[in-house]
């Protein structure tokens, strides 16, 4: 219980001091002396027979790797304390009582877009907007759909499906879509734009991503706890992995469900109000986030330099620097996202945050920055950089066998023992935290049926740290890439992300041609091993071995098909797949009625946006109503003329990307296009646009179905 003291430094967005700093104290004492212990097992191994350059050199990795192993470890102990003795006395959403409803203010709902799924992000936001409307308390909030979409069919079809949603829930001057002329700055620099447009209208900001989904409960909570809270400037909700179909996806899914909320306890246990942003799901407060949150440009070029590309950690110090709490509100319910389904995908998605974590090594000695948020910076970092950490670490102890180094025969015994003990050690610090995340999960009844019954809940378990296990050295290897492509100065191209999953899951040809080369790195390495030492080879089987299976385990995962037979047969459930929320159900209803009626767009499908937005009036008038007016100049305007006719007499085919997007932004090229093409004698069209007209009649005007909901 609170004494009253401690509830009013908690609605002053902090901790009293002292008791943080025993907390803290507690803490990073446990990871110093775990590592100690087993840093004194390696050197006692090491310098049996005298230290040399290879052995000082995997003592020195062994350190920085075994600090991040005791730094996980910790965590889970402490979280797992705390949640068994009832949760954290200490934590934001005690400053909200049960039952006590507060004054909202007004909140932006911003949802940035690039290039992704029509359907799902707009069937998405009717799902969160229809929730939010269900609490009575809609009239505090805005929605945006912020979009940074480079291609003609996205950007049409956002327009009309916006369009759509508005009339059917009645949504005009409360669901707002802007499209950017410039997409500068990715994602982060969609929000600055937005901020600098209408951000002084709202006093709160919710960052959802395009496969976000909040209940409009979980969304009425943050924004009352803002309210009740009024030195916290971000908090941060944790998102739930869901709607997964292949073995992969649902592999994330149960892994970060049942193992999760004991990670989570133990970092809010030492953070406390100097937290992190996940960049999204998540409440700001917009004044001093516009104020102190501007990202600096670092010094050089890509990769390294330039603009920040993992925008989130960088603004979440930026907060701190300025005296606003950041907290994480892990016990908020109704917050979800959907993961990649496949290997590949995530490794696409982690290249990217790779190179942006990396560039965070800029910031560790920026100044005025919280010893905290240094330590989070730095977390982010040895996310990536621990794998190739790793890689040396084996591969310099292969070597350390090949020359023929180590103990002398007389202490044979003893090293075995001793490898054999830091072994031990290694694993109970690695295993430990996911039997006590079983234990809690299996110390809840009604929480055990939700994951499919006792048996099926162990079995689940036990196929997870299997696959985890086959897993890791893949993505050792995939990590180490992306960190060596970093510092080699190639950059990153930055890709829709890939949500939905595909029937047919990864082909044999992108399997090989993203894991052939891990195969042979694996076979060389095994077969080295072997015949420097049979014993060793043996110590790096559960290495060696993944590698040479990825290909055949990168498919099997991909496979929806597997997936479902998987959830057929109750192993990896979640409690958000066996008992899902009604928002998720109604999304699920949603997306099936509108995949199923898409309309058929053959042989027009690659220009189709294109076509509605100079063809259709209604989809005329509604691009061009969305579109800021410029006043051209002249030699633009003999440009756009010429640009014009070459569409109309030789299709979408004689012109180029560029110059179609061009003419999309150009609200006196498009009336003028949609009046030349009705106005035209047939003969004087291309074929496509006679094919186009011919077919009007007969194709789907909206690209999203009317689902009256």
């Amino acid at each position: 219980m609170k004494t009253p003291a401690a509830q009013e430094l908690l609605l002053a967005g902090r901790m009293a001091p002292g008791r943080l700093a025993r907390r803290r104290f507690l803490f990073f004492t446990a990871i110093f002396a775990l590592t100690s212990v087993a840093v004194w097992f390696l050197a006692d191994l090491l310098w049996r027979g005298g230290l040399s350059g290879i052995e000082l050199s995997l003592l020195a990795i062994f350190v920085v790797l075994f600090a991040h192993i005791a730094t996980g470890f910790v965590t889970a102990v402490v979280g797992f304390y705390v949640v068994n003795r009832g949760g954290d006395s200490a934590r934001i959403m005690t400053t909200l009582p049960a039952g006590e409803e507060v004054t909202l203010a007004s909140t932006a709902i911003v949802m940035p877009v690039c290039n992704e799924d029509v359907s799902r992000v707009f069937e998405g936001l009717r799902v969160v907007y229809r929730s939010v409307q269900e609490t009575k308390r809609l009239e505090h909030f805005d929605f945006f759909v912020l979009s940074d979409s480079n291609q003609p069919n996205q950007w049409i079809q956002e327009e009309m499906a916006w369009l759509e949603l508005c009339k059917q829930v009645g949504g005009f001057g409360r669901i707002f879509y802007r499209k950017r002329r410039h997409s500068i700055n990715k994602k982060a620099g969609n929000l600055g734009d937005f901020l600098r447009r209408w951000g002084r209208r709202y006093r709160y900001m919710i960052v959802l991503d395009a496969d976000s989904i909040m209940t409009g409960r979980a969304l009425v909570q943050l924004v009352a706890l803002m309210e009740r809270n009024p030195q916290v400037g971000i908090i941060q909700t944790v998102p739930r992995l869901v709607n997964g179909e292949t073995l992969f996806a649902r592999l994330q899914a149960f892994a970060s469900r049942l193992h999760g909320e004991i990670f989570l306890a133990g970092l809010n246990y030492w953070q406390q109000h100097e937290g992190n942003y996940w960049g999204h799901n998540a409440v700001i407060r917009v004044q001093p986030f516009i104020e102190h949150c501007a990202l600096p440009e670092l010094p050089g070029s890509e990769p390294f330099g330039g603009r920040i590309l993992s925008h989130d950690f960088v603004e979440a110090a930026l907060m701190r620097k300025a005296g606003w709490g950041v907290w994480l509100a892990a016990d908020i319910e109704g917050s979800f996202e959907e993961g990649p389904p496949t290997l590949i995908d995530a490794a696409k998605r982690d290249r990217r945050w790779c190179q942006g974590n990396l560039q965070h090594t800029w910031l560790l000695t920026a100044r005025g920055f919280r010893p905290a948020n240094r330590l989070h910076l730095v977390m982010g970092v040895m996310g990536y950089v621990s794998s190739p950490l790793w890689l040396l670490f084996m591969v310099l102890g292969t070597v350390h066998v090949g020359v023929g180094s180590g103990v002398p025969a007389a202490g044979a015994g003893t090293a075995l023992a001793g490898a054999v003990a830091l072994f031990g050690f290694t694993m109970a610090l690695l295993f430990l935290p996911k039997l006590a995340a079983l234990a809690v999960a299996l110390g809840r009844p009604e929480e055990v049926e939700r994951y499919g019954g006792r048996a099926r809940l162990v079995a689940g378990f036990l196929l997870e740290i299997a696959l985890s296990a086959l897993l890791a050295p893949v993505n050792m290897l995939f990590h180490s890439k992306f960190v060596l492509f970093t510092l080699l100065g190639q950059g990153v191209t930055w890709l829709t992300q890939r949500r939905g999953a595909d029937e047919d899951g990864t082909d044999w040809r992108e399997a090989i041609l993203t894991h052939g080369g891990q195969t042979v790195f694996g076979a060389i390495w095994g077969i080295s091993a072997f015949v420097l030492s049979p014993s060793f080879a043996l110590w790096l089987a559960p290495v060696v071995v993944p590698l040479m299976l990825s290909i055949p385990l990168s498919i099997v995962l991909s496979k929806a098909g597997v997936g479902r037979a998987f959830r057929r047969h109750g192993l990896l459930l979640t409690p958000e797949e066996s008992a899902p929320p009604y928002e998720l159900r109604r999304l699920h209803q949603n997306l099936a009625e509108c995949y199923r009626h898409l309309p058929p767009l053959e042989p027009l499908r690659a220009d189709y946006g294109l076509l509605q937005a100079v063809l259709d009036p209604y989809v005329n008038a509604l691009h061009v109503s969305l579109l800021r007016q410029r006043r051209p100049t002249e030699e633009s305007r003999e440009w756009f003329a010429q640009l014009r006719a070459r569409l109309l007499r030789d299709g979408p085919g004689g012109c180029t990307p560029r110059e179609k997007m061009a003419l999309l932004l150009d609200a006196e090229s498009m009336i003028a296009l949609h009046r030349g093409l009705w106005e035209s004698r047939a003969e004087d069209l291309a074929d496509w646009w006679r094919l186009a007209m011919r077919q009007y009649n007969v194709l789907t005007v909206a690209p999203t179905t009317a689902l009256y909901r």
